[in-house]
């Protein structure tokens, strides 16, 4: 119930940043839904992968060129989601961070992120 939860709020801030942002499409709910499903996917998969393969690198730019890999994975999806098109590489940058940005204000408005106390 819980990645239902984060699946739709990763919908509805899909929705929100492409209305922001010009070059990102975004046809429905449904495909932003299923983008949200696609870079769940990729973030638990493929990521952790290019993470461990491109340590070197990373160092050298003080974790900078975590942010390439993160644009890297929006332009993966929408090359898999029908109905989800990002223009360019520094669009899918600006989303990965729109994103995020919003994504988090989501999470500490619905209280996911509150410290339970014993």
């Amino acid at each position: 119930m819980k990645f239902i939860a984060q699946l739709i709020v990763s919908a509805l801030a899909v929705i929100i940043v492409s209305m922001i942002l010009p070059g990102v499409h975004v046809d429905n709910a449904f495909t932003a839904l299923i983008v949200a499903a696609v870079l769940a996917f990729l973030n638990s998969i493929v990521k952790p992968v290019l993470v461990i393969l491109t340590i070197p690198i990373t160092v050298f730019t003080l974790g900078i060129f975590l942010l390439v890999i993160n644009a890297g994975m929006i332009l993966l999806a929408a090359k898999i989601v029908d109905g989800f098109h990002v223009d360019g590489f520094w669009v899918a940058l600006l989303f990965s961070l729109l994103l995020s940005l919003v994504s988090s204000v989501f999470n500490a408005l619905s209280g996911k992120n509150e410290r339970k106390e014993n």
